[in-house]
């Protein structure tokens, strides 16, 4: 898996940075020029990643001289405009600082988390964020929680940190009911919405867990909701003893656009595909480790290791 990412680092020592000043994904259909010129642009946070990692393991200056070049590229041109379903796409890019920034020099630390800082900010500020918008407590919220809680540990802002972790035991609360379910799969009638709430608030977990020590995976929140009951409650559709038609009952107007925009799996009835959840089984077994088995056989693998994510969980669970 390294071997696949120096791969990735080698072909980024001879490109240049492509930023872009903002990220357009959200609400756009397939196809949409923005969104097209937005995915364009985020080979370069891969490739970041891609350029971290190598450096770490190498130590050849190259790698961090170049992932600085694309850092500081992106650190001066991108803006966020508060919204997380686009911001949740610089993961890589949080994450390469993160590993590099105590050999970057202190002017490009500055400017790196000057801009991570910026993107932070807006997502907390922005309109999105409105408590009396759906957006403030859904999936949107999931991801505006990482974000803010990734670049809060990784440029060490104490208030960013403490908003991170006061949301996600209120976003437990709110978001997760006691049964398992989220708010998402009962308005989208989706599991595929239910991972993306999911997804970000394990990340989360694990970079909380990783900083403080404090198990967000098992918190129960006053309402008895939880991260560990929601897990759980996917198991059966994921294991195949149920299965589920996606988006049949949704009340999402952009679900229908989708699906009559030809994206297929969003078309109502589309039954949802158990391996789909194995980003999702792989994060959560940082915290519970027999959730490997279950990913292990929807991936076909009997690796011990068999995504990098897993990797990671080896190498940094507290």
């Amino acid at each position: 898996m390294a071997d696949s990412l120096q791969a990735i680092a080698n072909v980024a020592l001879d490109s240049d940075p492509n930023p872009i000043d903002t990220l357009r994904t959200e609400g756009l259909l397939q196809g949409d020029p923005r969104k097209t010129a937005t995915w364009e642009a985020l080979r370069d946070v891969h490739e970041m990643y891609a350029l971290a990692v190598t450096y770490q393991v190498t130590r050849k200056r190259e790698y961090l001289d170049k992932a600085s070049v694309f850092l500081i590229a992106w650190a001066d041109s991108n803006f966020s405009r508060g919204d997380p379903i686009d911001d949740t796409n610089l993961d890589p890019a949080i994450e390469a600082y993160d590993m590099l920034k105590g050999d970057l020099v202190p002017g490009e630390r500055k400017r790196i988390s000057r801009w991570f800082s910026r993107v932070a900010n807006a997502e907390i500020h922005a309109r999105f964020n409105d408590s009396n918008r759906t957006t403030a407590h859904n999936n949107w919220n999931a991801h505006r929680l990482k974000v803010v809680g990734e670049i809060g540990f990784a440029i060490g802002d104490k208030a960013l940190q403490a908003y991170a972790i006061a949301g996600i035991k209120e976003h437990i609360g709110r978001n997760l009911l006691p049964d398992g379910r989220s708010e998402d799969f009962v308005s989208r009638d989706a599991i595929h919405y239910h991972l993306y709430d999911l997804e970000p608030l394990l990340k989360l977990a694990i970079v909380l867990n990783r900083a403080t020590g404090v198990n967000y995976y098992t918190y129960q929140a006053p309402s008895g909701s939880s991260l560990q009951k929601s897990v759980e409650w996917l198991l059966p559709y994921l294991d195949g003893r149920q299965t589920h038609a996606e988006f049949v009952n949704s009340t999402v107007e952009f679900d229908k656009r989708r699906a009559q925009n030809g994206e297929s799996s969003y078309k109502a009835g589309t039954v949802f595909e158990p391996k789909s959840g194995v980003p999702m089984l792989i994060l959560a077994a940082y915290f519970d480790n027999k959730l490997m088995d279950l990913a292990r056989r929807l991936l076909g693998s009997e690796e011990q290791y068999p995504t990098w994510q897993a990797v990671l969980n080896g190498l940094t669970k507290r």
